[in-house]
This record gives structure tokens, C-alpha cells and sequence, in this order.
């Protein structure tokens, strides 16, 4: 998998998890008593930056070949240049 189709993977995890956002904030107020969560919006941001990188790391390791420590680097600063537009989504 070249690094222009690894970047249109993890585009689309994240914008398919940021669809998710309202719904779990939602769940989070609702469920307040039980969950105990300080900072519902940090709580997210922190789920959205694991489905992320779970979710490309487990499809990455579908291939032929574990990716080595260096793509796993990419995967990682790949993602994170999406930081700011996911804590839009939340914070916004």
C-alpha cells in the first residue's frame, strides 16, 4: 500500500468517526452518573485519535507484510495533521 492510499485510508476512518462525535457526546451527557467523565470533549477527542489510529493499524496489518517501525511513523504523523480539524469537530 503506497503512502497516497494509506492517507485516503485514514481520511476516511476519521471523517467516518467524526461523524460519530455528536452521538457520543450526546451519550456521554446522558449517561453523565454512570460514566463520570470530567471533560466530555477531551474524552472524544481521545476515542476519535484511537479509532484512528486502531483502525489503520489493524487494516495495515492485513497486508502481506507487518508495517515496519518507519510506516508506522508515517500512519502516526499522518494522522496527526488531521489534529486540528477533529478538535474543530469537538470543540466547536
Amino acid at each position: 500500500m503506497n503512502e497516497e492510499e494509506i492517507e485516503g485510508l485514514i481520511t476516511q476512518t476519521i471523517n467516518g468517526a467524526a461523524l460519530t462525535i455528536p452521538a457520543y457526546l450526546e451519550d456521554i451527557k446522558q449517561n453523565q452518573e454512570s460514566l463520570k467523565v470530567e471533560n466530555p470533549q477531551e474524552f472524544v477527542y481521545g476515542m476519535i485519535m484511537g479509532m484512528a489510529l486502531g483502525m489503520t493499524g489493524a487494516l495495515l496489518s492485513t497486508q502481506t507484510e507487518m508495517p515496519s517501525a518507519e510506516e508506522q511513523m508515517k500512519v502516526r504523523d499522518i494522522i496527526y495533521k488531521y489534529i486540528p480539524e477533529i478538535r474543530e469537530k469537538i470543540f466547536s
